[in-house]
């Protein structure tokens, strides 16, 4: 007899789950979204600076899942809320059964109500339509530019980036980088426009490796990103950031990427959580005392085997996706299962043109193009994937559901 699975959200973890689940014959598979696309989150610094197009961060969900054939359905709704007793998700039409259920949903960038005035004056970019507001204000900020009759010094604009975690270092560096570009043919009216990367942390990317940390500052300084760390930001209006020592920052446009939080589902599930509203899991990454409920990637609490917690990362995501499906595979066949353990088996920051920072399996470190274009390579394998299924469910339009 065929298990239902039904999979919340259409993200990194979501999608690699769907991946291996379809692969099972006795499994049919529903993906819910609130959006027809996946978003590669990871790409948006080069759509942000106008490198990348639209086409190269989203892609069809429903067309997606049509180059499974019958095996997945694509529900393009909100999830409101879960009803573990019937085992059914709610959305704003239906109620979906499940035998098992993966929410994840991921997270929302984390306004930090502290910061007063954080939310209504900076945009996140953890969802696309922010990114394309932002896309939008760089590519006017460099035209008007291009217009102006005004000498460098009395146009000056600042950009401000808020976190300097990865997504902030990444969208730093790559508008820095075309900023350097468009100063070959504009001169300087295209290098008035300024780069503020800002952090509370003493230290860009904290958490990460001394090499990263130093190849990464080195790169970020030559782009000429002014780099503010140990700034603690008490304050935003429309014309300033206020910092707690009393100095303020005049700014055109401001990116806050210094926290996440967890999802609107998850304030809708009775569940334990942390401070930020991920869920806590178990070592089968299972939450609510369940069996059949899984919880991964960035709305999820994750850990190693040995207590450590992992970063939100589309990495992590995919490993805690291809476990759980491992489990439900394993739990259909009444298989043993073993706890959830992985590592990050490394990082590569992109910054800006063809240039980037890198570390693989803890002592393989890399800079510059080669670093670059072994980045290019994992995101390509990763693109690649998602457009022959989308090929396949081109083709496989008309096949009744």
């Amino acid at each position: 007899m065929s298990k239902s699975v039904v999979i919340i959200g259409g993200g990194y973890g979501g999608l690699r789950a769907v991946e291996f689940l379809a692969k099972h014959h006795d499994i049919n598979v529903t993906l819910i979204d609130k959006n027809p696309y996946h978003y590669l989150q990871t790409e948006a610094y080069g759509y942000i600076a106008g490198r990348f197009d639209i086409h190269d961060i989203a892609i069809d969900l429903q067309k997606w899942c049509l180059g499974f054939k019958r095996k997945v359905l694509f529900v393009n709704e909100i999830a409101a809320s879960i009803d573990f007793g019937k085992q059914e998700v709610i959305t704003e039409t239906k109620s979906l059964h499940y035998d098992y259920l993966v929410i994840a949903s991921g997270a929302q960038t984390n306004f930090f109500s502290f910061i007063e005035g954080l939310k209504e004056h900076s945009h996140g970019v953890k969802n696309l339509q922010r990114a394309h507001d932002f896309r939008q204000e760089f590519e006017d900020i460099i035209y008007k530019q291009l217009q102006s009759e005004e000498h460098a010094d009395k146009n000056e604009i600042n950009l401000a980036i808020g976190g300097a975690g990865l997504s902030g270092v990444e969208v730093a560096a790559e508008m820095a980088n075309v900023i350097q570009a468009y100063s070959k043919t504009i001169g300087d009216r295209a290098r008035a426009i300024k780069i503020y990367l800002i952090d509370a942390s003493e230290t860009i990317l904290p958490g990460m490796s001394s090499y990263i940390v130093k190849n990464t500052q080195k790169r970020l300084e030559k782009l000429g990103v002014k780099i503010l760390t140990g700034a603690f930001i008490s304050n935003v209006d429309s014309l300033y950031i206020y910092f707690k020592d009393g100095k303020k920052l005049h700014y055109h446009f401001m990116i806050f990427t210094g926290g996440i939080k967890a999802g609107n589902l998850n304030s809708a599930v009775e569940s334990d959580k942390n401070r930020i509203g991920q869920f806590i899991a178990n070592q089968e990454l299972n939450i609510n005392g369940t069996k059949n409920v899984f919880a991964i990637g960035d709305c999820v609490e994750i850990r190693d085997g040995e207590g450590n917690m992992l970063p939100p990362t589309a990495q992590i995501a995919e490993k805690s996706a291809e476990y759980v499906a491992e489990c439900i595979r394993k739990r259909i066949d009444s298989k043993q299962i073993e706890p959830f353990d992985a590592s990050v088996s490394g990082m590569f920051i992109a910054l800006g043109g063809k240039y980037a920072v890198g570390e693989m399996f803890k002592f393989i470190k890399v800079k510059g193009y080669t670093a670059y274009l072994l980045k290019k390579a994992i995101t390509h394998a990763y693109y690649l994937g998602l457009h022959l299924r989308i090929n396949a469910g081109y083709k496989n339009r008309n096949i009744p559901r």
